[in-house]
C-alpha cells in the first residue's frame, strides 16, 4: 500500500469517529473476514449502496453472490453522507445531451426519477425503517445565483417536475433564513437516514441469499473467463463481478482497476449535528422538513434529522486532510444560514470521501465481457447507486440497453495522476469559491 493509500485510509477512519450515524444506529456484529475459497456466479466489491443493490437484485435473479467489503457495511460514503436523495445528476444533462443526444439525455433524466421509485420501493418492499421524508428546497444567495436557480427550476418542470418557486417576503413560506434571495421546492427528492438504509439493503440481500464478507478487501483481481478476487486470507472465483468500492478501491487495490481508478478523484466532505433542537422551531426554520441545498459551486446542504437536529454539511477538501477548526468553521456557516442556531451545541462531526468524475457525470462500463463498475456518483449517489445496481444485473443478464446509456459516456482522466491531481483540483476550487462569492 502506498503513503498516499495509508494516508487517505487513516484519515478516512479519523473522520468517522464522531459520526452522528453511526451514533444512532444499533450495528449487528461484525461480519466475519473471507477465510476460505470460495465459487459463485458473482463477486461484488463494496457493500456499499451500489454493491449491495447489485447483490440483491442479482440474487434475485437467481445468481449467487459474494459481497467483499474492505471495512464494514456502509462504512463508506454510502453511511456517512447528507442524506439527500436527489433527483437528475451532478453534472446536470449537460454531458448526456452533448455526448448521446436529446434521446439518451431524456432517458437518463427519466432514470434519475425511477432511481428515486426504485428506492422507495426496496423501503417498502424490506420494512427499511431509514426516517425517509419526501421534499427539497434549492436555494440560492445573490441575485445572480437567484436568475440561475430559476432557469435550472424552469428545466425541471419542462421534465414534468411540480416546482414551488419563493423570493422576497415570500421566502419563510420555504425557508425561514437571512442567506437566502431565492428558493424554489420539488416533492420527488427527499433524504433519509442514509446508513440505516444501507444496513436495510445488506439485510434485504441476505435474505436474498448473499453471502456478505467485511473487513475483506480485494487486494488483486484475476481477469479471464473466470475472475478470481484475492483478498488477504481467501479468494472468489465467479462468472461475473461488480466494482463498487469507487474512490477506496484503488487505494487497497491498486492493481484491481486501474484503467478506470484514474477517472474519479476522492474528495473530503464534512457534516456536523447539533444537539436535538425544539421541533417548533425547526417547523419554522425549514417548512415541510425538506432537505436544503444552495447552488453554489462549493455548497452547503442541510436538514433536520428525526430526531429534531441540524444536520448541516459542506466545505470540501482535495486533500487527504481535515480542514483545520473544522467545527468552528461550519459553525459559522451555520450561523449565517440560521441565525437562531449560533448558540446551538454541536455534538457530532464527521465527514468521508466521495467520488467524483472529472465532468461529474456517472462513470459506469465494463472491463472485458464480465467485469463491471459503477463510480463517478459524484454526490448524487444515494438514489442513483441504487439503479446503478439494478443496471448492472441486467446487463449481466443480458438486457444491456439501459446500462448502456451510461457507459457510452467518455471520461477523462484526472490530470498529474495521484501526487499531482490535488494541488491541480485545490487551486481549480479555490477559484469557483471566488466566483461564489462574486
Amino acid at each position: 500500500m502506498t503513503r498516499v493509500a495509508r494516508a487517505l485510509i487513516g484519515s478516512d477512519t479519523q473522520l468517522n469517529q464522531k459520526s452522528y450515524y453511526e451514533a444512532s444506529v444499533q450495528r449487528p456484529e461484525p461480519l466475519p473476514p473471507l477465510q476460505e475459497a470460495l465459487e459463485a456466479d458473482a463477486v461484488v466489491v463494496g457493500a456499499g449502496f451500489a454493491g449491495l443493490s447489485a447483490a440483491l437484485e442479482l440474487a434475485q435473479r437467481g445468481l449467487s453472490v459474494v459481497v467483499l467489503e474492505a471495512d464494514r457495511i456502509g462504512s463508506g460514503a454510502s453511511g456517512r453522507n447528507g442524506g439527500q436523495a436527489i433527483v437528475g445528476y451532478a453534472s446536470g444533462l449537460g454531458p448526456f445531451e452533448r455526448q448521446l443526444g436529446a434521446a439518451d439525455a431524456q432517458r437518463a433524466w427519466d432514470m434519475s426519477l425511477e432511481a428515486i421509485d426504485l428506492m422507495d420501493a426496496r423501503i417498502a418492499a424490506h420494512g427499511i425503517a431509514c426516517d425517509r421524508v419526501n421534499g427539497y428546497v434549492y436555494v440560492a444567495d445573490s441575485a445572480r445565483k437567484a436568475l440561475e436557480l430559476h432557469e435550472e427550476m424552469e428545466g425541471l418542470k419542462r421534465r414534468g417536475l411540480q416546482v414551488d418557486w419563493a423570493e422576497g417576503a415570500d421566502l419563510p413560506r420555504l425557508i425561514d433564513s437571512p442567506r437566502y434571495v431565492a428558493a424554489a421546492r420539488e416533492q420527488r427528492s427527499g433524504h433519509l437516514h442514509p446508513l440505516k438504509y444501507a444496513l436495510g439493503l445488506a439485510r434485504a440481500a441476505q435474505a436474498a441469499g448473499v453471502r456478505i464478507f467485511e473487513h475483506s478487501p480485494v487486494t488483486t483481481l484475476q481477469r479471464g473467463t473466470n475472475l478470481v478476487a484475492r483478498t488477504a486470507q481467501g479468494q472468489v472465483t465467479s462468472r461475473f463481478g461488480v466494482l463498487a468500492g469507487n474512490c477506496m478501491l484503488p487505494e487497497y487495490g491498486p492493481r484491481v482497476a486501474p484503467e478506470v481508478a484514474p477517472r474519479i478523484m476522492p474528495v473530503g466532505t464534512y457534516i456536523v449535528a447539533t444537539a436535538p433542537l425544539d421541533p417548533a422551531l425547526c417547523a419554522r426554520l425549514i417548512p415541510g422538513n425538506a432537505a436544503v441545498c444552495d447552488n453554489n459551486f462549493v455548497l452547503d446542504y442541510f436538514r433536520f434529522s428525526a430526531d429534531s437536529r441540524l444536520l448541516f454539511g459542506g466545505r470540501v477538501s482535495y486533500t487527504t486532510r481535515t480542514p483545520i477548526n473544522l467545527e468552528g468553521v461550519m459553525r459559522q456557516r451555520m450561523g449565517e444560514v440560521f441565525p437562531a442556531l449560533r448558540e446551538a451545541p454541536i455534538e457530532h462531526v464527521w465527514g468521508g470521501f466521495v467520488d467524483i468524475s472529472m465532468n461529474r457525470a456517472p462513470d459506469f462500463g465494463r472491463l472485458g465481457d464480465n467485469l463491471y463498475y459503477l463510480q463517478g456518483f459524484s454526490g448524487h449517489g444515494v438514489a442513483l447507486t441504487g439503479l446503478a445496481g439494478q443496471l448492472v444485473a441486467e446487463a449481466i443478464e443480458g438486457q444491456a440497453s439501459r446500462f448502456d446509456v451510461y457507459a457510452r459516456l467518455k471520461h477523462r482522466r484526472f490530470p498529474g495522476g495521484p501526487l499531482l491531481r490535488t494541488p491541480s483540483l485545490a487551486l481549480g476550487m479555490l477559484w469557483h469559491r471566488m466566483r461564489d462569492v462574486i
